[in-house]
């Protein structure tokens, strides 16, 4: 299932409701760590991979990881497709993926880098942050039925794969 949240206490709650013991989470968006601690007490015998591009969150994320030791922290651009792939090679499926970019905004990226995340991952839920996209759908209206019950978008996820969309060029110069 996919969970979609702007407050910061839903967001926080449905991490409360959906991450188990076990679970391997992925955290896009950690900052300093505020999260990361629920995610870390809530899966103790799981993993946090926690992802945040910004300097301020080293020495923080750094600190996080001696005191929890279930806390792996990378500061890297994961709109980069080399960060996943090398991810996802050395550490596999993951349970529960959060992002939470930009707060309210961006939800262009936060929708891509879910997308790409999730169809790779295939986690069973997911949980994002984002205004923009909140609003997006609760201002919109579409006859067709088309649902979702993992925490990815099952029915697009194995067609399209981040090498082959093009947009990606825009984020990398990789490809």
């Amino acid at each position: 299932m996919i969970h979609l949240s702007y407050d910061r206490k839903k967001y926080q709650e449905d991490m409360i409701n959906n991450v188990k013991l076990m679970d391997n989470v992925v955290e896009i968006g950690c900052h300093i760590g505020t999260s990361t601690k629920i995610i870390s007490r809530l899966n103790q015998d799981g993993t946090v991979y926690a992802f945040d591009n910004s300097p301020e969150s080293v020495e923080a994320m750094n600190n996080l990881g001696i005191e929890y030791a279930n806390i792996k922290f990378f500061n890297a651009d994961v709109r980069n497709e080399e960060v996943l792939y090398d991810f996802a090679e050395k550490y596999g499926k993951i349970d529960v993926l959060c992002v939470d970019l930009g707060g309210g905004y961006h939800p262009d990226t936060v929708f891509k880098v879910f997308f790409i995340w999730s169809s790779v991952l295939k986690p069973r839920v997911s949980l994002i942050r984002n205004r923009g996209l909140i609003d997006f759908i609760n201002s919109s209206i579409s006859s067709e039925n088309i649902k979702s019950e993992g925490g990815y978008l099952e029915s697009s996820a194995d067609n399209i794969l981040p090498k082959n969309l093009k947009e990606l060029k825009r984020w990398s110069d990789k490809l």
